[in-house]
């Protein structure tokens, strides 16, 4: 993967130094600034919802909340571990404010959990994947801030249809794995 970005990186310098040698170092040195602007902007928005899921974690909202999702979760993922239940519950949740990074530590430890030693992926792994790449997003934070950051006078547009196309993908993504899964069974 590092030798296609080199060669983008290169082809792409390549490019402009030929067809406008005057603005390349001007281009590259803007392009570094805007992206060292845009990760400071990502950072703050990050270091907020983390806190706030950090905050979730300390009060005991998110074992509150692990119990509230705890049949749904039991029923989607066919598991009954309690800590399982509890880190899908909280991924979710990140997943559900539209905060898929943060997200991210809890997923993988409940990928962890359900993991059955056996080598391959199983049914429950595969539906945390599927839920945690669709994901139903019923406050898409991460975009609203860089629509903000970007100057936009309305960043939250973008609520409902990011609602409706989440709910639509994630529909389908459940439905698919649910019909896969009961088809590799009877094989």
């Amino acid at each position: 993967m590092n030798k296609i970005w080199l060669y983008i990186m290169l082809l792409s310098s390549l490019v402009i130094i030929y067809t406008n040698p005057s603005q390349a170092l001007p281009t590259m040195i803007q392009a570094s600034a805007d992206c060292v602007k845009l990760c400071f902007e990502l950072c703050a928005v990050y270091a907020i919802w983390l806190g706030l899921l950090e905050i979730l974690e300390q009060s005991g909202l998110s074992a509150r909340l692990a119990k509230l999702f705890s049949p749904f979760v039991k029923k989607l993922f066919k598991t009954n571990d309690e800590e399982a239940i509890k880190l899908i519950s909280i991924s979710l949740s990140a997943n559900f404010l539209g905060l898929g990074n943060a997200s991210t530590p809890y997923g993988i430890k409940a990928m962890e959990r359900l993991d059955d030693k056996t080598g391959k992926i199983n049914y429950p792994m595969i539906m945390l994947m599927v839920l945690s790449s669709c994901s139903i997003q019923f406050l898409p934070t991460t975009i609203m801030g860089l629509r903000a950051s970007a100057g936009s006078a309305s960043s939250a547009d973008i609520v409902l249809p990011t609602l409706l196309s989440s709910i639509i993908s994630t529909s389908c993504g459940v439905f698919l794995t649910y019909i896969i899964g009961k088809r590799r069974k009877k094989k």
